[in-house]
């Protein structure tokens, strides 16, 4: 058989890439001589610039840039010079696991390490620019990346206001003076799975302010900075609109992507599996074995698996899931694409010891080689 191998990652525990290794070798020990492919996959979120990279053969850069404080770190994306697309995770410089429990306050996290790690790109002679937007520690509606990029946001007497959502508080003028000119022959793909407004109880700094730390005055006010912000940049171009699905995304992030950067947010499934020409690769596959962390219900809302058995079941092509663990309502994939599903623990355990890279890599090959020897079985039948 021919067998394509298309694992999320494991989060806390594997990456994609690993996971789908650890398959491979499972099926590789039952010696039937499968033919098997590993495709690592992503998202969009945690994972997608190793993933997408892996795959697309491209290779991966450090940088130096400002974490959410302001602080000099290191932060990797992946670049494919061939045909000059960089691609970017923001939470790899602006995300919330980069900072203490303490330190987590959207007043004062800063999305400027993210245009900082877009400059780079650029000057490496990147064009197209993939970009995965979840996990942020930031509400600023992403000033704090186009003041990298060359966007001035002055108060009333013309001097640039602070990083952070704080600054908002005084944001009276956007200057785009000093704007790099080479933006205008960039395109950005922007991985994007909600579709909250900028604004209002559904939008960022209600739905998401709570999980990075604002409390309930902050969030009221950060709401009503991030409404004047967007009247603002109204007044740069009519067609602004801060009610546009996914704008609320990465503290307002999104609303920046869209408004300045001319973006399409996207699927971050879709994008993925458009630009590693997935599709085109399992054509003539017999088994594809994908996988996650965790199925459930939240599965079939855009994420590997669900995008994976979608373009599958249009070649009439079987798929399995392979998962570290199962919830209850996992059983509606079944409505999704996805044949059967299999937990990878073989008996109770810590959530320590399941989650430990080599425990995890013994646990994935030894089901995925039982998965093939049971399918195995049955064909011979």
């Amino acid at each position: 058989m021919k067998i394509i191998i298309a694992m999320d990652s494991f989060k806390g525990s594997l990456g994609s890439k690993d996971a789908g290794n650890a398959v491979a070798s499972g099926i590789e020990s039952t010696k039937q001589n499968h033919e098997c492919i590993v495709f690592p996959m992503a998202d969009g979120g945690e994972g997608t610039t190793e993933a997408l990279t892996a795959c697309m053969n491209g290779e991966m850069h450090l940088v130096t840039v400002s974490d959410p404080l302001g602080r000099p770190m290191q932060a990797g994306f992946g670049y494919l010079p061939e045909s000059r697309t960089a691609i970017m995770e923001m939470a790899s410089c602006a995300g919330l696991p980069l900072l203490k429990e303490k330190e987590r306050n959207p007043l004062y996290t800063t999305t400027y390490g993210v245009g900082e790690m877009i400059k780079a790109a650029i000057k490496m002679g990147a064009r197209h620019f993939i970009m995965g937007i979840g996990g942020s520690a930031t509400n600023d509606g992403g000033v704090g990346m186009l003041e990298a990029l060359g966007y001035s946001f002055q108060d009333a007497d013309g001097n640039p206001i602070r990083r952070g959502a704080i600054g908002l508080k005084d944001l009276a003028r956007i200057d785009t003076t000093y704007v790099l000119p080479i933006l205008s022959d960039c395109d950005f793909r922007v991985a994007c799975d909600v579709s909250n407004p900028l604004c209002g109880k559904r939008g960022a700094s209600f739905v998401f302010g709570p999980q990075k730390g604002a409390d309930d005055m902050s969030i009221h006010e950060m709401d009503g900075w991030l409404s004047h912000y967007a009247e603002l940049a109204k007044e740069l171009d009519d067609h602004v609109n801060p009610e546009m699905p996914g704008a609320g995304a990465a503290g307002g992030l999104g609303f920046a992507f869209q408004a300045f950067l001319q973006s399409k947010l996207e699927s971050g499934i879709k994008i993925v599996l458009e630009a590693t020409k997935f599709e085109e690769a399992i054509k003539d596959a017999d088994l594809i074995i994908t996988g996650e962390g965790c199925l459930d219900g939240q599965t079939a809302r855009g994420k590997v698996p669900y995008g994976i058995a979608k373009i599958a079941k249009a070649y009439s092509i079987p798929v399995v899931a392979i998962a570290g663990s199962i919830k209850g309502d996992g059983e509606g994939c079944h409505e999704y694409g996805i044949d059967a599903f299999f937990p990878i623990l073989p008996k109770p355990m810590s959530l320590k010891d399941a989650m430990n890279p080599e425990k995890a890599k013994i646990h994935l090959a030894t089901t995925a080689a039982e998965v093939i020897r049971a399918l195995t079985l049955f064909q011979k039948k």
